[in-house]
């Protein structure tokens, strides 16, 4: 960990900021957005999201500058300012979305595949699965030569995914027609898609799936060459990436109406860009597709060790996972991560729309880690911890983290009831490793304002496993 060579400069947080957002999220954006709201929705939505994914940018660039001690963003955030269980918590929700969102990306890679070679199928046959775990096991053993390493290939294949996506932003703009676009602007031939609102409402999921790894830089905060540059990475890493997401989404608009989008299979970004060029279109994003989720399942097998390895560094889970090898890897973390892949890999051999549904609870996951955030933030700013000789900077960081705490709550309120629940199902069983930590350090389990937290995550868990097994909740 001391290591100079261990540390990581600007470009190398700014990959992994980047590397991490851009997966197979924006390759399946012009059907995944169709298919829940038409262009006004999408314009609005997109304007809801830039604001409220700023403010958390700025919100994770403040918290660096103000609290550098505070190793590993999301988690340490969450346990500084509400304690170990909602710290662990944190961690644990953040680790979960990020393993489900590999499984999702190894599938979607394969399913690419399988538009040139058949025996892939939609990414869940025998094949496939088997391809993705010798794959998954080599991604494995690539991490455990070392962080730096490991980071310098993923740099690599970040440039090498945005070139596709810039051309097809360049072909799209001049084939982009006004009347498309406008056609049927608020959706409301779609008797299915209901008001503008709701329409705005239906889409937030994906925009927060798309986004997720916005918090890339903070969490290697403790490998950073120079701790200024993780807030610049985060905020600058943001930018570009929602300047991509936001054209191919509506440029997408103006090439093909709705109700054909919507229809489309994915990769959609690549009939699209068929659509006008012919059959070379889908095959420049499909190769780009499949350099970019290269390089998204390297960004996140990082994140996954990370995020495992600074919780049980700083006693919050078992010491087991704080174990590293030679090339400072947290081996154990990292283990642990690849085998629920490699778990839930076998699982969509059977069940391909439990894993459909999966992909978008990977996004509920995150949602608690990023209310913490901001709710700390705007904890620090509002008694002045830190602030003692700024009270103009102050007022301005209070504004922003309030504006990013609202939008992390309406996030929960978009993503609905039965999201709320299938998280709770997931986050319930972490208190095993919770109160395994707990027990090594001789220290009780909870305060008495965590019992009370963890007594509400097992009434909403019971309630999601007595609507699954009824019936009334459906993966």
């Amino acid at each position: 960990m001391s290591q100079p060579a261990q540390k990581l400069q600007l470009g190398a947080l700014i990959a992994l900021v980047v590397g991490s957002m851009i997966g197979g999220g924006i390759f399946s954006l012009p059907q995944n957005m169709a298919a829940r709201a038409d262009a006004g929705a999408v314009l609005i939505g997109w304007a809801i999201t830039a604001v409220g994914m700023l403010t958390l940018a700025f919100v994770f660039q403040t918290l660096a500058n103000r609290k550098p001690e505070l190793d590993s963003g999301v988690y340490a955030y969450a346990k500084a300012g509400f304690g170990d269980y909602m710290g662990f918590s944190s961690a644990w929700g953040y680790w979960i979305s990020a393993w489900l969102g590999n499984v999702g990306y190894f599938v979607l890679l394969f399913s690419t595949l399988g538009y040139f070679f058949p025996v892939f199928g939609q990414g869940n046959t025998p094949v496939a699965i088997g391809c993705a775990s010798v794959l998954l096991w080599a991604v494995h053993f690539l991490v455990l030569r070392g962080i730096k390493e490991a980071a310098f290939i993923n740099q690599l294949t970040t440039v090498a995914k945005i070139v596709p996506l810039v051309m097809f932003i360049v072909i799209a703009a001049v084939a982009f027609k006004a009347d498309i676009f406008t056609r049927d602007i608020w959706g409301r031939s779609n008797p299915n898609f209901g008001g503008v609102m709701d329409q705005v409402r239906n889409m937030m999921l994906v925009t927060v799936f798309v986004f997720i790894g916005i918090e890339g830089a903070s969490v290697y905060s403790a490998r950073a060459q120079k701790r200024a540059d993780v807030g610049r990475a985060t905020v600058i890493g943001f930018l570009g990436v929602l300047a991509l997401l936001v054209l191919v989404n509506v440029l997408s608009l103006g090439i093909m109406s709705q109700p054909e989008l919507a229809q489309l299979q994915n990769p959609s970004l690549a009939a699209v860009l068929e659509h006008i060029v012919g059959p070379w279109g889908a095959l420049l994003i499909s190769i780009g597709l499949a350099v970019s989720l290269l390089g998204a399942l390297l960004s996140w097998a990082l994140l996954c060790a990370e995020i495992l390895y600074a919780t049980a560094r700083d006693r919050t889970m078992p010491a087991f996972l704080k174990k590293e090898n030679a090339n400072h890897v947290p081996v154990n973390a990292l283990w642990l991560t690849n085998v629920m892949i490699q778990i839930f890999l076998l699982i969509t051999l059977f069940s391909a729309g439990t894993y459909t549904s999966l992909i978008y609870l990977a996004s509920s996951m995150i949602l608690v880690p990023y209310l913490w955030s901001a709710a700390y933030a705007v904890l620090l700013s509002g008694r002045g911890e830190t602030y003692e000789q700024a009270s103009r900077e102050r007022k301005k960081d209070l504004f922003i983290a309030t504006v990013a705490l609202s939008y992390a709550i309406w996030l929960l309120y978009a993503g609905g009831l039965k999201y709320l629940l299938l998280s709770a199902l997931l986050y319930a069983p972490g208190v095993i490793l919770f109160a395994k930590a707990k027990h090594e350090q001789g220290e009780p389990l909870f305060t008495p304002l965590e019992k009370l937290i963890f007594a509400a995550v097992v009434i909403g868990a019971s309630l999601a496993a007595y609507g699954l097994y009824s019936g009334l909740l459906a993966l």
